[in-house]
C-alpha cells in the first residue's frame, strides 16, 4: 500500500487506508471471512498511528465491509458477493466533428467577449448585492430594462411586474404550467420538433397536439415556424389572435429568432395584436448573446400575473444574479441593440454564402428552401438508405447536422450557418455530396 505524502494529515491518511481496504474487499482480493491484520500490526507495517488505523477499520465496519468480533478482531463480510462489481463496457468514441451544420452554437466572431467580461466584472463588484439570493421574479432593474427593450423593439407594452425572468424557456414553462393546468388541458405545437416544450407539457399531463387551433393552449414561434426560417404572416397572426379570443385559448408566443428576419420587415408580435389579453410573450438571449448565458423572460397577461403573485415567491430564481445585473447594464448602455445589428449583418452574409455554396456543389437545380428569417436552410438530397443510415454515415465523416425526414428516394436535411465559419461551407458540402455519390454507386 502506497501512502501519499502530499497531505500528511491524520484525516487524509485514514481515508487512504479506508479506500485501500475497501477496494481489496470489493475486488475479493480479500475474500469474505478473511481476518484483517490486528490494529498494532497494521499500524506498524504502514508506519501510522494506531488511532489512524482504528478510524479506518471503524469506518469500514460502519459501511458494511468489516465485522468486529469481540476478543478476536475484524473480519471481511460477504458484501463483495452480495454486490459484485460490474465493469462497464468501454464506450466507443465518436468521430470528431469537422463540419457542424447542426446550428447548436453561435459564431465565434458574433460576440464580443471582452465587452461582456467588463460587465460581468462590474456586476461581481457589487458585493453587497451579491450576498443575497436573487429575486424569484428576476432583478427589478433588469425587468425594467426588459420592459423598455421589448416596448421599443416589439411594441410589447407591459410593466416590470408582468415580467418573470428564468434560466431558459424550459424553466419558465415549469412556472407557467402549474398556473394554467387547472383550466387548460390540451396544447398544440407547430411541429414535433419542439422537443423540450412537448416533453415538459407532457410531464404536466397536458394532451399534446400539432397544428390544432381547437386546443386550450396554442404554442407558436412566429419567426421560427419551420427549421428553415419561415415566418407567420400578419394576416395569419390576426386570424390566430381573433380565433383564440373567440375560443378562450391561451397563446404562448415564443419570439425565438425574430431578430434575424432578413428578407422582409419584422412583423408585429401576437402580444401587441391581442391587446395584451390572452398571449404570453417569451423572449430569450441564447442566440443573441451566447447559448451558455441562460437568461430568458416571459410577459404574463394581467389575469395570470395576479395568479403568479400568489405563488411566485415560493419559487427560487434559476438565473444567475450576476448575469442579470450584467445584462441590465449591457442593455441600458445600448450594447444589445448594437449586437442585434452586428448579428443581422453577420448571419445574413453567412446565409447568402451558404446558399451560394449549396448551389455550387449540388447544382443549380438543387432543392433548397430558405425562409425569411433564421440561420438555416432546408436541403433535399438524393439518398435511398433512410434517415438513420444517412446520420451514421455523416457522423462517420465528421459531419454534424439535423435530418428532418427520409424515405426511399431522398433525405431532407437542415444546414445551419450559425456555428460554422464560412470557409468551412465548401469542404463540408463537398463531403455531403460525396456521401450521396457513394449511395448512388452502391445502387448501380
Amino acid at each position: 500500500m502506497n501512502l501519499s505524502s502530499s497531505r500528511p494529515s491524520a484525516n487524509h491518511l485514514y481515508l487512504q487506508v479506508y479506500e485501500h481496504y475497501k477496494e481489496e474487499i470489493l475486488t475479493q482480493r480479500l475474500s469474505p471471512g478473511t481476518k484483517m491484520p490486528s490494529l498494532r500490526r497494521c499500524s506498524q507495517e504502514l508506519g501510522l498511528s494506531r488511532t489512524t488505523v482504528e478510524s479506518a477499520y471503524l469506518q469500514l465496519a460502519a459501511d458494511g465491509y468489516l465485522i468486529a468480533r469481540p476478543q478476536s478482531g475484524y473480519y471481511v463480510t460477504e458484501i463483495a458477493r452480495n454486490h459484485p462489481i460490474t465493469v462497464p463496457a468501454p464506450t466507443q468514441r465518436k468521430p470528431a466533428v469537422l463540419y457542424n451544420f447542426a446550428g447548436s452554437g453561435v459564431d465565434r466572431e458574433s460576440f464580443s467577449f471582452d465587452t461582456w467580461r467588463r460587465y460581468i466584472k462590474s456586476a461581481l463588484g457589487q458585493s453587497e448585492r451579491l450576498l443575497t439570493y436573487g429575486e424569484p421574479q428576476g432583478e427589478p432593474d433588469l425587468r425594467q430594462a426588459l420592459c423598455d427593450y421589448i416596448r421599443e423593439r416589439r411594441n410589447v407594452i407591459c410593466s416590470p411586474d408582468d415580467i418573470v425572468v428564468g434560466a431558459g424557456v424550459q424553466s419558465l414553462l415549469h412556472i407557467l404550467c402549474p398556473l394554467i393546468r387547472r383550466e387548460k388541458r390540451t396544447v398544440s405545437f407547430p411541429t414535433s420538433s419542439f422537443y423540450q416544450g412537448i416533453q415538459l407539457f407532457s410531464d404536466y399531463d397536458f394532451d399534446v397536439h400539432f397544428r390544432d387551433k381547437s386546443c386550450d393552449v396554442i404554442y407558436v414561434s412566429p419567426a421560427h415556424m419551420t427549421k428553415w426560417g419561415e415566418i407567420m404572416p400578419v394576416s395569419r397572426r390576426m386570424e390566430l389572435v381573433r380565433h383564440a379570443a373567440r375560443q378562450g385559448s391561451l397563446i404562448i408566443e415564443d419570439d425565438f429568432e425574430n431578430e434575424f428576419v432578413y428578407l422582409q420587415r419584422p412583423t408585429p408580435s401576437l402580444y401587441s395584436l391581442s391587446g395584451e389579453k390572452n398571449v404570453i410573450y417569451i423572449g430569450s438571449f441564447s442566440k443573441l448573446l451566447l447559448p451558455s448565458i441562460r437568461l430568458s423572460f416571459m410577459v404574463l397577461p394581467p389575469y395570470l400575473q395576479e395568479k403568479y403573485q400568489k405563488t411566485g415567491r415560493y419559487y427560487n430564481q434559476t438565473a444567475s444574479k450576476a448575469e442579470q445585473i450584467a445584462l441590465c447594464q449591457y442593455i441600458r448602455d445600448g450594447h444589445l441593440s448594437s449586437q442585434i445589428r452586428r448579428l443581422r449583418r453577420l448571419y445574413s452574409e453567412k446565409m447568402k454564402r451558404l446558399v451560394e455554396t449549396v448551389y455550387q456543389v449540388f447544382g443549380a437545380d438543387a432543392s433548397v428552401k430558405v425562409g425569411a428569417s433564421g440561420t438555416s436552410l432546408l436541403l433535399h438530397l438524393p439518398y435511398t438508405q433512410g434517415k438513420e443510415r444517412f446520420l451514421r454515415e455523416a457522423e462517420r465523416l465528421g459531419i454534424k447536422l439535423e435530418v428532418l425526414d427520409g424515405n426511399e428516394t431522398q433525405v431532407s436535411v437542415i444546414l445551419s450557418c450559425s456555428a460554422m465559419p464560412s470557409q468551412a461551407f465548401l469542404p463540408g458540402c463537398e463531403l455531403l455530396s460525396k456521401l450521396c455519390q457513394n449511395d448512388f454507386r452502391e445502387r448501380i
